[in-house]
């Protein structure tokens, strides 16, 4: 019986992923609360039912230990008996006289140790063993799965689906159940039973006191490390993925940069006749994936970004040395036969390379472009000449007044004139009269 007891041990420990020693402990643990449940601790008589709380478990302070043997399975539980001058608690105290039969050495304050015997536990105290073991397992598991997974947050894991309902999909990922959310699904992904996918791990939380493990199919990191399990080339660290844009289920772009120049950056992601992006697309269900180069030059890179079409130019601003403006912004002029290409469908192929480049993008094809240069060169005609027309009226102005100066000053000038002539005849008829 305890070799079977050993076995079912070693095979729980297989399933839950729990350490051997931890089981031990939780039985041991329960073996001592199955005593206190089933015993009262001060006179050693059994209990009637429901006369113990949790409560006065808590505050048992009695010492007694449970011991299981790690091979043979055999369990033991002790009590410890201290020797005293009067007892007051016959079952866990001795007086010196009876310790004296026993041995001559033994003093007051000594203690000794007495087996009991589990075999003698009734229903009660299976119970509360039952109860402390599950308590146990459950929080051995929860602390094991925090313990396992908060440290592969941003990690790749192997799972299968194990059901699904409107809003997640339940997923084994191995030591653990993982919940993959309604909003972290893709679309082109079929969720049926037992098939294996792969999943990013998101984060570890609790819901109903229970540990959680939450994955993603639609992270944008999903797709990299898909790609970083599959290039040797990115994982040893010679070709980077600088950045990811994706909308999950539909297409992806990344940016990836080599740091040698005898290697390939996207030629080592495409692989030898795409082997290594099919296996990626295959693990996405068929979503496009977009594999450009990084340059340091924004203009290049942007019009990278924006592959399959072809750029004709790319006009940058605030960029250093530009005027400021509160975001970085680029006009890309492509032909007019692949404007609907630049764009993309919904506008998806323009915003998944802004997301990828991180600067706004307006495009406009070549007619359009020179329209809206036709259109600024003659709003900027229009203005010079009323400009001109302006300064014209200005000087007009000016000389007007000019000349209304001058016509004031030459009346002024003969009023004055006639003032002096008329003077010069009273002084004349005055002298003539003297």
């Amino acid at each position: 019986m305890n070799q079977e007891f050993i076995e079912a041990l070693k095979m729980l420990e297989k399933e839950r992923g729990l350490e051997l020693e931890t089981l031990f402990t939780a039985i041991e643990e329960a073996l001592v609360s199955a005593y206190k449940r089933e015993f009262d601790i001060k006179s050693g008589e059994k209990r009637e039912k429901d006369t113990i709380t949790e409560e006065d478990l808590v505050k048992s302070t009695d010492g007694i230990k449970a011991e299981i043997d790690r091979e043979t399975g055999e369990m033991r539980v002790y009590q410890p008996i201290t020797i005293v001058e009067e007892v007051t608690n016959p079952n866990s105290e001795m007086s010196l006289k009876e310790a004296r039969a026993l041995s001559e050495d033994l003093e007051i304050g000594d203690e000794l140790i007495k087996e009991l015997n589990p075999k003698d536990f009734g229903r009660l105290a299976a119970q509360a063993a039952k109860n402390v073991i599950n308590l146990r397992l459950a929080k051995a598991e929860k602390d094991r799965i925090h313990e396992e997974f908060s440290g592969r947050i941003g990690e790749l894991a192997g799972g299968v689906v194990q059901r699904k309902d409107r809003r997640e999909v339940a997923v084994d990922i191995g030591r653990a159940e993982a919940v993959l959310p309604h909003d972290e699904q893709s679309r082109l992904d079929d969720y049926v039973f037992n098939r294996r996918m792969k999943f990013y791990i998101m984060k570890v939380d609790e819901r109903r006191n229970r540990p959680v493990v939450y994955v993603s199919r639609s992270h944008p990191n999903l797709v990299r490390r898909l790609f970083e399990a599959e290039v040797p080339e990115i994982s040893s660290g010679v070709v980077e993925i600088v950045s990811v844009a994706r909308e999950a289920g539909s297409r992806t772009k990344i940016a990836v940069f080599s740091h040698d120049p005898n290697v390939d950056a996207v030629g080592a992601c495409v692989g030898q006749r795409g082997l290594r992006v099919q296996t990626v697309i295959e693990e996405l269900n068929g979503e496009k994936v977009d594999i450009i180069e990084w340059v340091p030059d924004i203009a290049v890179y942007i019009s990278h970004a924006l592959s399959p079409a072809k750029v004709v130019r790319v006009d940058l601003s605030g960029e250093d040395g530009d005027e400021e403006t509160e975001e970085q912004f680029a006009r890309v002029v492509v032909p007019d036969y692949q404007l609907s290409l630049a764009i993309g469908r919904e506008g998806q192929n323009v915003r998944l390379a802004a997301r990828l480049t991180g600067w706004k993008i307006d495009i406009k094809s070549e007619s359009q472009y020179r329209e809206m240069i036709e259109s600024e060169l003659l709003s900027r005609f229009e203005l010079a000449i009323a400009d001109d027309e302006a300064e014209q009226e200005a000087e007009l102005e000016a000389v007007q007044e000019n000349e209304e100066l001058l016509a004031s000053e030459e009346t002024v000038a003969a009023e004055s004139s006639e003032e002096d002539a008329a003077l010069e005849e009273d002084v004349s008829a005055v002298e003539g009269e003297a």
